[in-house]
């Protein structure tokens, strides 16, 4: 991030124009520019409400110990959260912590230990080691199990839609039902699934579809 004392700008490159988070924005207005992902280029922030900022970054799946790949995004939207803080009166920074997974049940059943138990602990040495990088705490901090109703609901949604649809007891997004699909990334649907070493599932419409949902 550079900053230019002159006319007070701010130049970050952190992925999307997403915005995040609580703090104080006792510091002059200032000129944010972030990369923003859709259009493949640095804009000027201009948040949606400017006393009430929001962030949101996808946290980690709790099954093991972190590794340097998960401390990465929160090391860095922890420049930005820290960056909006300083501008905007209340910055709202959520971040998720995923419990529900297969990785997860795996390890759980190696160490013959109770799904939660597993989770609750490596979720606690995750904020520990965060802290340990001076990492702030984000302000909310959802756990998925906790959303399972609106996860089902979400998912019958998309299914009324057209864009989704259940195969062998599981739910999957059907990627050919939205157009603009792969527009966020810059690629083709051919170039996501060009190359793939995992057999495509008999029960996919298409080879790009993904499960939303998992029979137990």
């Amino acid at each position: 991030m550079t900053r230019n004392p002159e006319d007070s700008t701010h130049s970050a490159s952190i992925g999307s124009q997403t915005a995040a988070a609580p703090g104080p924005g006792r510091n002059r207005p200032a000129t944010i520019r972030l990369h923003n992902t859709l259009r493949g280029q640095k804009e000027i922030f201009a948040p949606h409400d400017p006393q009430r900022v929001t962030m949101y970054v996808c946290g980690p799946t709790v099954y093991n110990f972190v590794h340097i790949g998960n401390a990465r995004p929160v090391v860095v939207f922890d420049v930005l959260y820290r960056l909006l803080s300083r501008h905007y009166p209340q910055v709202v920074y959520a971040r998720n912590i995923t419990d529900i997974d297969d990785k997860i049940n795996a390890a759980a059943q190696a160490a013959g230990e109770p799904i939660r138990v597993l989770a609750e602990r490596f979720a606690a040495a995750y904020r520990e080691d965060m802290a340990a990088l001076n990492a702030l705490p984000p302000g909310v901090e959802p756990w998925a199990t906790d959303h399972v109703p609106q996860m089902i609901m979400l998912a019958q949604q998309l299914i009324e839609r057209g864009h989704a649809y259940v195969a062998d007891g599981h739910v999957l997004f059907h990627v050919p039902s939205l157009a603009d699909y792969g527009k966020l990334s810059g690629r083709r649907r051919e170039e996501m699934i060009a190359g793939a070493r995992v057999e495509v599932a008999p029960y996919k419409r298409d080879p790009a579809d993904f499960v939303l949902w998992k029979p137990s």
